[in-house]
């Protein structure tokens, strides 16, 4: 089998009406054959496989052949979000022999083929041979091969790819032809890269290799190794720098923290930089200002137009606002899909938890440029569309962000929410009882739902649909008479009843909350809590006896998300294919 087309890296991007961008994801390079007989997949390096990666191969039992073998280019990935994959969890399949853990892991955390080409007929350009790709892709509607999406705009990707923390973009000449194996100028990558500082500890003249290293508190601690990027200049009086002011141990130069540089990589772990190249000299820069710290700040890509101040100062017990900066930066990939067109409400802590607190709605005088505003009846009302809007008033101290049910300006839902609220923590065992029994119900009339804890003491289910096809009467009629059969059926259990005197302990179906002017939690939020708990979004299978709200913290979530997946990442997705007609029918 033929190897795939290279690409060409640069440090700019080309840009022009003749280019088209895409998305680098950090997978595995594969092509995918489709045959009569079967699908097929081979990496770069001509290795087969097909048998570490079932859910894709699969494809063949569940869609009908095409008429004609069709050879696509693309990336293997396992995506965290649409536009940010994880590598690390891709290598773990790739290493993967058993069939039964092959399997599992195919269930648990599936692959995605990400077609970008459709090379069956190599000599047409690039945008002809797009047309054929979209139409077979698309034709199949299945998750596990998709179609990577062509931007034109230039801005647009990159602030994308920034946002979720993406590995690159790819620039493609809209008339390019496919040569298998070559590496070609028409098709160029441009790396998303980070820029980290440590201090020069070692220099090993057999493969100059230069190391790094930062301070972890009073520590050195290892932060990885380069050798590319200095000219020959930079070179030279590195080499001559250590052996004149270094100490030699064996084959290698040692120093003392003193000299600090900037290296551009793509990560840094455990001593490790990936794809590390010497970017600049810090003369700025004192050793001790090399730390851990600052490494993971420059890591997370933070926008440089947000100032951050008080970052050392504790919103929760032990969680300081430098930890929660760390958190919306990560998260916001997640979020922001959330609060986008939406009003804002906010509640704000800004000295922590323990101390004054206050609602905002409104987008204040001293706000910049960046933080959008939605004007309504002479009211400016704060929007969050995107990463630096979201870090702003992060860094104002708002703790908590709270979203109505319909977009600025809309006077129609775009989703339905059953707020399941218990007298107190002691009684989630039957917040789980009644998530379940309501699943149940909406699974029986067929609709999409999904579930998240509160952050506090309840959980709420919330139901996607598209803006324009029910109106607020419509779902209150839905959502009264869905609780009410609940009611109904566990009249001990749960209770419609508003005032909290008269519901006997029972746990509160508030149907009456979903109204307009009303607002809910954003999935992703942080709450004001001792534990600093977040709004999680759950899957199904979790809402189980056992489950503790108290589970899911602020130190805990991102590593639940990049090992398990996003449990509302088809939210959005599965808006049109909702019931509407039998759901408006529903009455109490």
């Amino acid at each position: 089998m033929e190897k795939p087309m290279k690409m060409t890296l640069v440090n700019e991007a080309p840009q022009g009406e003749e280019w088209v961008y895409e998305v680098k994801y950090d997978g595995f390079r594969a092509l995918l054959e489709w045959s009569e007989q079967r699908v097929r997949l081979m990496s770069r390096n001509g290795k087969d496989l097909s048998d570490r990666f079932p859910e894709i191969t699969s494809l063949a039992e569940i869609s009908p052949p095409p008429s004609e073998p069709v050879t696509l280019d693309g990336e293997l990935v396992i995506l965290n979000t649409p536009y940010q994959s994880n590598f690390p969890l891709l290598q773990q399949r790739g290493r993967l022999r058993n069939e039964k853990k092959i399997r599992d892991a195919a269930l648990s955390r599936p692959a995605t083929f990400i077609a970008f080409d459709y090379i069956s007929d190599p000599v047409l350009p690039y945008t002809k041979r797009r047309k054929l790709l979209e139409a077979f892709v698309l034709s199949l509607s299945s998750e596990r091969l998709a179609l990577i999406k062509s931007f034109e705009d230039w801005e647009e990707i990159r602030n994308l790819v920034f946002t979720h923390r993406g590995e690159g973009i790819i620039a493609k000449a809209k008339q390019s032809r496919y040569t298998y194996g070559k590496r070609t100028s028409d098709w160029k990558k441009i790396k998303n890269w980070r820029h980290v500082s440590g201090f020069l500890t070692s220099f090993t003249p057999e493969n100059d290799y230069y190391g790094l290293g930062v301070w972890d508190r009073n520590s050195p601690l290892p932060l990885g190794k380069f050798k590319h990027g200095l000219n020959e200049e930079e070179a030279q009086t590195l080499r001559t720098f250590f052996m004149n002011k270094g100490v030699q141990k064996g084959k290698v130069w040692t120093l003392e923290p003193s000299v600090c540089v900037d290296v551009t990589c793509l990560h840094a772990e455990e001593g490790e930089l990936r794809e590390p190249s010497f970017h600049q000299f810090r003369f700025d820069m004192k050793a001790e200002d090399c730390t851990i710290e600052k490494v993971e700040w420059d890591l997370a890509q933070f926008p440089e137009n947000v100032d951050f101040s008080h970052t050392g100062k504790n919103l929760w017990p032990g969680v300081t606002k430098r930890d929660y900066m760390h958190y919306l930066r990560k998260i916001a990939p997640y979020m922001l899909p959330f609060l986008k067109d939406k009003k804002l409400t906010l509640i704000r802590y800004p000295d922590g938890i323990d101390e004054t607190s206050f609602y905002q709605k409104h987008l204040p005088d001293h706000a910049p440029d960046y933080v959008e505003a939605f004007v309504e009846k002479g009211e400016s009302f704060i929007l969050c569309p995107s990463l630096s809007p979201l870090l702003w008033l992060g860094n104002q101290g708002a703790l908590e962000f709270h979203i109505p049910f319909q977009k600025a300006g809309a006077e129609e839902p775009d989703e339905i929410v059953f707020d399941l609220d218990p007298p107190d923590r002691d009684r989630f065992p039957d917040v789980i009882f009644a998530a379940r029994l309501l699943k149940h119900l909406l699974d029986e009339l067929k609709v999409y739902s999904f579930v998240k804890t509160s952050g506090n003491k309840g959980m709420q289910v919330h139901i996607p649909i598209e803006e324009g096809t029910m109106t607020y009467e419509e779902t209150r009629k839905f959502t009264e008479a869905i609780v009410t059969l609940m009611v109904w059926q566990y009249p001990d259990l749960f209770t419609i009843e508003r005032l909290k005197k008269n519901r006997g302990g029972r746990l509160y179906l508030d149907y009456v909350q979903h109204a307009e002017g009303k607002t809910i939690i954003a999935p992703y939020s942080t709450r004001a809590t001792e534990q600093a708990t977040i709004a999680t979004p759950l899957f199904w299978e979790e809402v189980e006896e056992g489950l503790r709200p108290e589970q899911f913290t602020l130190p805990t979530i991102m590593e639940r998300v990049e090992t398990f997946g996003d449990p509302f990442a088809d939210f959005h997705r599965v808006k049109g294919l909702q019931p509407v007609d039998i759901m408006k029918k529903l009455k109490g």
